[in-house]
């Protein structure tokens, strides 16, 4: 009788890459020594599989490998029978993952052997000699991370800069054995521009766009394989990073902690403390333990999603000491391509307009929300609806975190789904008694552009009276009456504490027709009209042309 044919397939791992470059290298003396091993049980039958799994400079203590994965895979599809390893270590160091293997390897009815520790899994005694030899591999691995985080610690405490890559604006000694580290006069002055730049705007948006067009990119770093990284166009998080590192003040920094360093500084203490003071007044988000932001006062948070189905991200501007919350998409927040498929929305006019919605929604609610509608049952369904208007029209915020399950944004549409647990709850009914279908509400709205913000309107035909934009007009129809009893355009601009040029460029809104005026008094001027869009439009002194330019359409 014929032995059965054992499929042996050989597994090899090197933590580190030192070394991987050469000829004969670590992972290949462990599979020379396998493949001896296996030569040697041929009388049992034990013949080698051609593909090597082989995971060079990846550390044991997780299954995140390529050739781990790889191994598993044709475990589970039957082409493997024997796994062998040269050591214990080299397949793991957790006795958890251990745990996970040998399950699935018994699953597939696939063992486990270590040349140099002379048992297999197909025995208890294996087993348990095994879990002995983890337990204490593990034990060395956690021992090795504890004893070279108190070495970088005592290091950054020295001053050394113990690796990694180095900054923009510095370079590793020269020498590997001197821990510090050597000022690249080039990229110095890239980030002293950057300094300079924050210092002048205070805007890390508009930074990001100037420092792209003086031609300021991410430090470029090639490789000891060859391969090049960096000198790309930098994000916003990028230039954040740059002007909190305590690095550039010749500190080194270790966790929450700095130290003096041993390498020159290149930013002024004084500049330093004012940059940094700037980033805190200008910081809208509050962060709380591990850089979570708190939301409490954006009730739509993880609720909001665009057309391209990416969340809106609340996030705030201060202007002269006030605050502003906006929901923003991602595209508009990277300034990509996408950028005018995104939002930018005020927050507290979107929040009034889902509000406005759900409060519609919950008037047309009772007729649709019943699975097996009945007379008593509907009178309690209509009057706790009645009550989650109350409660809405009176607090507001906390009734839309608990009614909002999802909004989904496009244009001309606003897509509501409400949350079916709050409604069961309020109504005293279970979820199966809810017909799914009545909790989504779609709502048409027109959109408003006021600078870079989007206002959305609910309902084609409502008025929208922009108190702004007839100020505008009805102070430019004031200073043109000054005018023409005689007064000077430069007498009225001292007047007003203005320069004669955008009083100049304001004075035109006197010239709109009696049409358009009195459209923009009752609300029912275009979506898209501003004031930032009339100050920005050549208006044309005919009246019908005015209409054609601004889109106004008179019968």
């Amino acid at each position: 009788m014929a032995k059965k044919i054992i499929r042996c397939a050989i597994y090899t791992r090197k933590s580190s890459e030192e070394g991987l470059e050469q000829d004969f290298n670590s992972l290949d003396a462990q599979w020379e020594a396998c493949k001896a091993y296996i030569e040697s049980q041929k009388h049992e039958g034990w013949k080698l599989v051609e593909t090597r799994y082989d995971d060079g400079g990846i550390s044991g203590g997780h299954l995140e490998r390529p050739a781990v994965q790889s191994l598993l895979d044709d475990i589970d599809a039957g082409r493997i029978d024997m796994v062998v390893v040269y050591k214990i270590d080299r397949l793991t160091r957790s006795l958890a993952d251990f745990a996970r293997l040998v399950e699935r390897f018994d699953k597939a009815d696939c063992s486990f052997v270590s040349v140099t520790q002379a048992f297999n899994t197909s025995t208890s005694m294996g087993r348990l000699t095994l879990n002995v030899l983890l337990s204490f591999a593990q034990f060395e691995r956690e021992v090795t991370a504890e004893r070279i985080r108190d070495k970088l610690a005592a290091s950054a405490k020295r001053g050394l800069w113990m690796g990694g890559l180095a900054p923009l604006g510095y370079d590793p000694h020269p020498d590997p054995n001197t821990r510090e580290l050597v000022r690249n006069e080039d990229e110095a002055k890239q980030v002293q521009r950057i300094f300079d730049l924050y210092d002048e705007h205070r805007c890390l948006g508009r930074i990001a766009r100037q420092a792209e067009l003086e031609g300021i990119r991410s430090k470029r770093r090639t490789f000891k394989s060859g391969k090049s990284l960096g000198g790309c166009v930098m994000s916003r998080g990028a230039f954040h990073s740059i002007l909190t590192n305590p690095v550039y003040r010749g500190m080194i920094r270790h966790k929450e902690n700095a130290y003096p360093g041993n390498h020159p500084a290149i930013i002024e203490e004084a500049i330093w403390s004012r940059i940094q003071e700037a980033l805190i007044a200008k910081g809208g988000r509050q962060r709380g333990q591990g850089g979570a932001i708190k939301t409490e006062g954006s009730p739509l948070t993880g609720r909001l999603f665009d057309q391209a189905g990416n969340r809106l991200t609340p996030t705030y501007a201060t202007t002269r000491g006030r605050r502003w919350r906006y929901y923003v998409s991602r595209s508009v927040m990277k300034g990509d391509e996408a950028y005018a498929a995104g939002w930018r929305l005020p927050a507290a006019k979107l929040e009034s307009a889902v509000a406005k919605a759900i409060g519609n929604w919950l008037e047309k609610a009772p007729e649709q929300l019943l699975v097996a509608p009945g007379a008593e049952t509907f009178a309690r369904v209509r009057a706790a609806l009645s009550r989650l208007g109350e409660q809405l029209t009176a607090n507001q915020t906390p009734a839309l975190v608990r009614l909002v399950e999802r909004i989904d944004l496009k244009p001309g549409e606003m897509r509501l789904a409400v949350n079916p647990d709050a409604i069961a709850e309020a109504c005293g009914l279970c979820r199966e008694d809810i017909a799914r279908d009545a909790l989504v509400h779609v709502e048409a709205f027109t959109e408003r552009k006021r600078g870079v913000e989007t206002i959305l309107i609910l309902g084609a035909e409502t008025p929208n009276r922009d108190e702004t934009l007839i100020k505008a007009v009805a102070r430019a129809h004031a200073w043109a009456e000054e005018w023409k009893a005689g007064a000077s355009l430069p007498d009225i601009a001292r007047r007003i504490g203005w320069t004669t040029s955008p009083l100049r460029q304001r004075l035109k809104l006197a010239f709109l027709s009696p049409a358009i005026v009195q459209a923009i008094l009752d609300g029912r001027q275009p979506a898209d009209l501003s004031l930032e869009k009339l100050l920005r439009t050549d208006i044309p002194l005919d009246w019908d042309r005015q209409a054609e330019v601004l889109g106004f359409a008179f019968a």
